[in-house]
């Protein structure tokens, strides 16, 4: 996944460095992720995911349990993707008090608290839903998005623009969907061959202003 176009520079994060608490666990300044790029203008936290599973396919359950940790008052990572009914784990890693908001819609929202560091709370969601918010209200530049999918054929991509299902699709042709919060959405159909792997490459472009 790479991106196309010339993005706007990011911005401080400036209410990290005005927090006494928060501004004490960085030497500089805390940046604003609109646009994460690694080699080759690769794009991180792109949402990909299978559009429509093939009718009678099998697919195991999924047992991992992804952590969600809030560091240095920033969420570690900004995005993830969940099965439905998978367990997240969110940890507090900070030592003061952060509040955990869901605002989901198709799903049943929760907030509660973690005062001490290392506390971990388990949740999963038992319903799709796309771009839930998680916010901290004591701290409300904080912000994560978690999305949920009824198969296991989801991913972000990472600083490279790579990514990878947790399970392998079967050969055939498949739609695939890649969403990214600010640069928008793109589906590619692609041919999954029976025996050999292919690279795929998609872009997104910088909307223009």
């Amino acid at each position: 996944m790479r991106l196309e176009g010339t993005p706007p520079a990011e911005r401080e994060i400036t209410p990290i460095r005005a927090d006494r608490l928060c501004g004490a666990l960085h030497t500089n300044a805390v940046l604003t992720r609109r646009y994460v790029l690694g080699k080759e203008r690769g794009l991180a936290n792109v949402v990909v995911s299978l559009v429509a599973v093939p009718p009678g396919l099998v697919f195991q359950p999924a047992t991992e349990k992804p952590l969600l940790d809030q560091v240095g008052c920033v969420y570690e990572p900004p995005v993830i993707t969940l099965t439905t009914q998978q367990v997240v784990r969110i940890r507090n890693s900070d030592p003061f008090l952060h509040n955990v908001n869901a605002q989901a819609r198709a799903n049943r929202g929760f907030n509660f608290a973690q005062a001490t560091a290392g506390q971990v709370n388990e949740k999963s969601f038992a319903e799709p839903e796309s771009g839930i918010r998680l916010i901290c209200n004591v701290h409300p530049w904080m912000a994560a998005s978690v999305s949920v999918f009824p198969h296991p054929f989801h991913a972000v991509t990472d600083q490279d623009g790579r990514w990878r299902f947790s399970q392998p699709l079967p050969a055939g042709r498949h739609e695939l969907e890649f969403n990214h919060r600010t640069a928008g959405t793109r589906r590619v159909v692609v041919e999954v061959g029976a025996t050999e792997a292919a690279p795929l490459e998609v872009s997104l472009e910088v909307p223009q202003s």
